[in-house]
């Protein structure tokens, strides 16, 4: 398995999980509360939006939200990593580019 974690300077953590987990919950499995997310990513996932094969995991804290990437592969866990980011600073544009410090777990 390969496995990245950043932490995500914010003070909008939750706003930022909640609407990333919205916004793809009209095409994957996702579960979420204001605190946590998990988003899974399929085999049969299809585009650069939605590379397949991985779970995203978010958690909410007062200053930042801490995102935990699993994936099948290096080239997966890669293109995960571009997605949650691009989706992030979209809903993030007063913020945006928000900063990630990945990291193997």
């Amino acid at each position: 398995m390969n496995v990245a974690v950043a932490q995500v300077p914010t003070g909008s953590a939750s706003r930022y999980l909640q609407q990333l987990c919205k916004h793809w919950s009209h095409n994957l499995q996702v579960e979420f509360t204001p605190e946590q997310g998990r988003v899974e990513f399929p085999r049969n996932a299809r585009g650069a939006d939605h590379p397949g094969d991985g779970v995203a995991l978010f958690g909410a804290g007062e200053d930042a939200l801490t995102v935990r990437l699993e994936a099948t592969s290096p080239e997966q866990l890669a293109g995960l990593q571009g997605a949650v980011a691009r989706h992030l600073d979209r809903f993030a544009f007063r913020e945006a580019p928000l900063s990630f410090d990945w990291r193997p777990a």
